[in-house]
């Protein structure tokens, strides 16, 4: 089976198991996405969920959070891996948001990657599912499935980005990388990577 072939075969069949991809972080507009974005590294979509309905009760808008002195947020976010860093970058993200964008969240790259917290993934996933833009972002499981799956030789999310762009057509990226998250969640965990998932011994097993 050729790589495109390959990657044929990973639409095709995660078309058919996740027809529809609902955003895994909980939230409301643009800001709250990027706030649950930037909470989510190294901690649990899970996590991130039962932390910030409280959080965006009390602090769900720029002008909010702003307000906020860094302890507060802190205390917040606190059942959160990092929330000191974590903290300290949502109050700075939020001042930036007010002095440079009136409190909108900018709609490019350079702008969004300009702020406390927010990483190119971060940027990513707030430009392809709240805005609507053509976007792969890479987290841990899309890196380790695309290189199962031989579709990637990327030492890195960022070399493992750039061939996703390459072999899967730009009008699937905002829904197919959620899409292999998912699989990765349900079919091929990290903590059991030593088993194949189906797909893979679709792929390289007659």
């Amino acid at each position: 089976m050729t790589k495109k072939q390959r990657a044929q075969l990973v639409q095709n069949e995660l078309e058919k198991l996740y027809p529809t991809t609902p955003v895994p972080l909980d939230h409301t507009d643009p800001y709250t996405l990027m706030v649950a974005v930037a909470l989510s590294a190294q901690t649990t979509d899970k996590k991130v969920n039962q932390v910030t309905p409280h959080l965006f009760e009390v602090a769900g808008t720029p002008q909010r959070m702003a307000r906020l002195e860094e302890f507060e947020i802190k205390e917040l976010i606190k059942e959160i891996g990092l929330s000191n860093t974590k903290a300290k970058n949502l109050k700075r993200m939020a001042e930036l948001l007010l002095e440079r964008h009136d409190g909108i969240v900018p709609q490019t790259y350079e702008e969004l990657e300009a702020l406390p917290g927010v990483g190119h993934k971060t940027a990513s996933v707030v430009m392809s599912q709240a805005f609507g833009f053509p976007a792969f972002p890479v987290d841990t499981h899309i890196h380790r499935l695309m290189t199962l799956w031989k579709l990637t030789s990327g030492k890195n999310v960022v070399e493992t980005e750039k061939d996703a762009k390459a072999i899967f057509p730009e009008e699937t990226w905002n829904k197919l990388h959620l899409q292999i998250i998912f699989y990765g969640r349900e079919y091929s965990p990290a903590r059991g990577k030593g088993e194949k998932d189906f797909l893979t011994k679709m792929m390289f097993e007659k």
